[in-house]
């Protein structure tokens, strides 16, 4: 319950630097927002490849290393994305420091979720 409470926490904290980015009167833009899809799409690949693969004693596994490609590639455009929109000035750079602060503070609360609850034993993310 302690680790459920603790990830909600940082989620929460996370979520709070993405609101600054866009609401503070002084950014007033919510392109940033566009980030949250980000955030929902990053687990997908790695809960196909659960799906799919089989043999969860093999070291490596081809269908688990596809799906790691795809989330890094997701984590990478979502860190992508604010710097571009501060580059062509869609956004501040002090929005963009806020979103990237929000996205650090989410995947890593995403990487502990699956830590957390996704080690196959009796307590695990499928209860929930």
């Amino acid at each position: 319950v302690a680790a459920l409470v603790g990830l909600s926490f940082s989620g929460a904290i996370g979520l709070t630097f993405l609101m600054l980015g866009c609401a503070l009167e002084y950014y007033g833009v919510y392109w940033p927002m566009f980030v949250l899809i980000f955030y929902f799409i990053c687990p997908i690949p790695h809960f196909i490849a659960k799906r799919v693969s089989d043999d969860s004693d093999a070291a490596s596994s081809a269908c688990r290393e596809l799906a790691y490609f795809f989330t890094t590639g997701i984590v990478v455009s979502a860190f992508g994305f604010p710097i571009i929109l501060a580059r062509v000035e869609a956004i501040k750079w002090g929005a963009c420091g806020l979103v990237l602060a929000g996205n650090a503070v989410i995947f890593l609360t995403i990487l502990g979720f699956f830590l957390v609850f996704g080690r196959g034993d009796d307590f695990s993310w499928e209860q929930w």
